[in-house]
Parts: C-alpha cells; sequence; structure tokens
C-alpha cells in the first residue's frame, strides 16, 4: 500500500531537482554566462553533481530546455489574452505590446530570450509561431499588406528584440508607452494606414495574468 506514496515522493524530488537546474540555468542564460560547467550550474542549483545526468544529458539540453521553459511561460500569458480578440490585427498588436511590458514584468525571462539573439525566432515554439499565425490571418483578412510570412516574422522580431533590449538597459523608461510605439511603426510596416494603427496602440489592454 506504501508503494504509490513513495512513488509519488520520488517523482516530486525528481521534479524539484529538475526545476532547480532549470532555474540555475535560466539565472545563468539571462546573466549572458551560457560557458559555465556543469558543477557550476549545480552547485547554484544546490544539487548534487551525480543527480544532474538524471535528468539532461548535457548542459546544451538544459539550457535548451531553460529556453523552452521561458516561451512556455510567455505562450500561456500571452494566449490567456489573446483569447478575447477576434481581429487578427489586433491580436497581433495586442501581443507585441503585452510582450514589451513584460520585460518590467518578468524581465530575468525576458534576458533568457534577449541572450538567446535572433534564433529564438526560429524555435517551433513561443514568440515565432505565433507571430507567424497572426500575420497569416491578418494578411488573408486584409488586415495586412502581402509578404512573405517567414520574413514578416523576422522584421517583428527583430523590432521586438530591440525593444526588449532598449527596455532592459532603460529602466527607468515608460515600458507602456515605448512598446505602444513599436507596435505602432511595426503595424505601418505591415502595410495599415496610420489612422488604424494609432487605433490597435491606444486601446486599453486587459490586465496580464499573474504568474
Amino acid at each position: 500500500m506504501a508503494e504509490p506514496a513513495v512513488r509519488n515522493r520520488i517523482d516530486r524530488r525528481r521534479e524539484r531537482t529538475r526545476n532547480a537546474l532549470l532555474g540555475a540555468a535560466r539565472k545563468f542564460l539571462s546573466e549572458g554566462r551560457s560557458a559555465v560547467s556543469i558543477q557550476e550550474i549545480t552547485d547554484a542549483a544546490d544539487v548534487g553533481f551525480g543527480t544532474f545526468y538524471n535528468h539532461f544529458q548535457s548542459k546544451e539540453q538544459l539550457f535548451d530546455e531553460a529556453v523552452r521553459s521561458v516561451l512556455q511561460v510567455y505562450s500561456e500569458m500571452r494566449d490567456v489574452i489573446v483569447a478575447l480578440y477576434d481581429d487578427p490585427a489586433e491580436v497581433f498588436a495586442v501581443s507585441f505590446r503585452m510582450t514589451g511590458r513584460m520585460q518590467r514584468q518578468i524581465p530575468e525571462m525576458i534576458r533568457v530570450i534577449l541572450n538567446s539573439g535572433m534564433s529564438v525566432m526560429l524555435r517551433d515554439e513561443g514568440l515565432a509561431p505565433r507571430a507567424r499565425r497572426d500575420i497569416i490571418a491578418a494578411q488573408e483578412a486584409g488586415r495586412f499588406e502581402p509578404m512573405d510570412p517567414d520574413m514578416a516574422v523576422m522584421a517583428a522580431g527583430g523590432s521586438l528584440l530591440g525593444l526588449l533590449q532598449l527596455l532592459d538597459a532603460r529602466p527607468d523608461a515608460d515600458a507602456g508607452a515605448l512598446s505602444d510605439e513599436m507596435t505602432f511603426h511595426v503595424l505601418r510596416m505591415f502595410g495599415m494606414t496610420k489612422r488604424a494603427a494609432q487605433k490597435l496602440t491606444s486601446t486599453p489592454l486587459p490586465p496580464q495574468p499573474e504568474l
């Protein structure tokens, strides 16, 4: 009878260890320190060196999973908010405006994305696939002018990462105002009129979900 309870305790302990390793990896990545050793990672996670390989085959796999975990948090927050909207152009605008504001809410996680560089826009999860889907839908609805979707994603991604880097460098800047301004320019790049872009970047945003 005790076996399931023992197994549950073991599973919980394994999950805590794995989460501790991911947390340490996110911290190192947020500091731009990807050259650390596995020993440094396990020390930072306060777990035994030998336990590392019970969860990850290599440091590279751990770091990849750390980036993935950040993108998952972003995706969950974003998806809850944009579910309130039907217009694909507004979904794109709300996503962009929200992401800029997230730099103040989860700065360490945003730094993980920043230190991943433009390669984060080539991943199959997180920002890129959602932006691509929204852009294609907005083009098909006649809200954005036709543009190669992959090029559009990279253009929007470059603007977004530039915004996040600026906000990281200027902690006293108004994240909301700068996020809305950058969103306006991206919408204009995608062919929206000045009036339409202003409308989409001036409407109130819903509250961001709590982490």
